[in-house]
């Protein structure tokens, strides 16, 4: 029988992949995934550092994990336990000195020698410890066939970034910016079609910055593979995250005009509406440069919809910088942001400015801030839902409803949309006409003119 394998995955969509392929690293020595921890011979958690708050999590459920392995050994069993992803890089040395009951603490550039590790954990005492970031890319060592359960799926094509933004921790626990080569990419992306995947979204710390060794030997841009991978048969869409804003070259936006397959949703962090801030968190574009980018994508794809994310109360942000943050929700009109009060990270240069008392912005003003934008942003958010009323939309269905005889599924605007629908159409994508919408999703009905012509 197979051992049981049980990831639970924190934070981005990065390490959803990398979660996806961990499982396929251990599939051959003998674990199959479980959704469950209980009686798991092997438990890995993927974890996030981005915030504060997300790393506390992990501390916790590993104290909680210590007693499951616990009783496991006390029955003769074994659970072997194994942090990943950012905490680890991070904080690899610490994870074992807070919690010396795991086995196993690796980077997210190390999985690939996973089999490898579980067999010493087997034959020694003691601890592994992988944070080093290998010379050859783990991608070279991960096997091209992948597994899919549904019609969308995530692929890492870039990883790294070269940016470091003040408040940032992913140069450090991810590295320099890496992009894979196009024939790889393309190779995975045709695996994926021919499993039944639809919908590809392309992953990477800072996206569009690829750079990738292309065929002819020259480096591609993320437009010339997006392109590419638009050729490859029984795909219908195109997604990319995440992307930053000094990187959204012209032929990338021309892509979204000219390519059908890219959806006409982009994810495009910004952080803050001011100058001043802008600058303290080194983001190397200012609030001028963004608006040009918006300006330029909505004339070459006058229905695109932008999402954002926002730090409110970086240190040294005043009421002023605040204001000026709401003024470009308010103009821009995102459809949907992560928002977040600022956590320091330890390492970075603005956890230096918030130790200082004339930066430190009061946690209750902080609150009170994140209040008012997430106010403003659902509201664009309901207002963009309620104006789907009416429409028609292509809806790939991906997911069963919470009801039965429901299927939900996603709109080119990545809105979530119910239907009442019969079961053989999940994984499908068929017309929709929206009948009605809240803040997080629509309700609507199938076009039955598009069930005929596809039947």
């Amino acid at each position: 029988m197979a051992k049981k394998l049980h990831i639970k995955t924190y934070g981005c969509q990065m390490n959803v992949y990398d979660s996806e392929r961990i499982a396929e690293v251990l599939a051959p020595i003998g674990f199959a995934l479980t959704d469950t921890d209980e009686d798991a011979d092997m438990v890995i958690l993927n974890t996030c550092h981005i915030r504060e708050k997300a790393a506390d999590k992990v501390y916790s459920e590993l104290g909680r994990l210590r007693k499951k392995k616990n009783q496991k050994e006390q029955t003769g069993g074994r659970m072997i336990l194994g942090v990943t992803g950012c905490v680890a890089q991070a904080e690899g040395a610490e994870v074992l000195r807070r919690a010396p009951y795991v086995d196993m603490v690796f980077g997210p550039q190390t999985y690939h020698r996973l089999p490898e590790m579980v067999a010493r954990t087997a034959r020694e005492h003691g601890h592994i410890l992988d944070t080093d970031f290998p010379e050859d890319s783990k991608f070279d060592s991960l096997g091209e066939v992948r597994t899919a359960e549904g019609a969308t799926a995530f692929l890492s094509i870039q990883e790294g970034c070269d940016k470091f933004c003040t408040y940032c921790v992913v140069p450090y626990t991810r590295g320099s910016e890496f992009s894979r080569p196009v024939a790889q990419v393309l190779s995975e992306a045709q695996n994926l079609a021919a499993i039944g995947v639809k919908e590809i979204t392309l992953l990477g710390q800072n996206v569009n910055a690829y750079h990738g060794l292309g065929n002819d030997g020259s480096d591609w841009s993320l437009a010339q593979l997006v392109r590419e991978v638009a050729k490859i048969d029984g795909l219908e869409r195109i997604r990319y995250m995440t992307s930053y804003p000094a990187e959204m070259t012209d032929d990338l936006i021309l892509a979204h005009q000219q390519v059908a397959e890219l959806m006409p949703y982009l994810h495009l962090p910004i952080q803050a509406g001011s100058d001043a801030v802008l600058k303290a968190m080194n983001r190397q574009h200012t609030v001028a440069d963004y608006k040009v980018i918006v300006e330029k994508l909505r004339a070459a794809v006058p229905d695109i919809a932008l999402s954002s994310d926002f730090i409110v109360g970086f240190p040294g942000e005043t009421d002023a910088d605040f204001e000026a943050t709401m003024t470009l929700v308010e103009e821009v009109r995102f459809i949907q942001a992560y928002s977040f009060k600022y956590s320091a990270r330890p390492g970075t240069p603005a956890a230096l400015l918030e130790s200082q008392a004339e930066f430190q912005v009061p946690e209750a003003v902080k609150a009170e801030r994140l209040a008012r934008l997430q106010a403003l942003l659902n509201a664009n958010t309901l207002d963009f839902n309620l104006g789907a009323v009416g429409k028609v939309y292509p809806v790939l269905f991906d997911r069963t409803g919470k009801s039965p005889g429901h299927l939900v599924g996603r709109s080119p605007f990545m809105q979530a949309v119910t239907v009442e629908a019969e079961d053989h159409l999940l994984h499908t994508l068929q017309n929709v006409r929206i009948l009605k919408a809240g803040p997080n999703n629509l309700h609507g009905e199938l076009v039955q003119d598009s069930l005929k012509a596809k039947a």
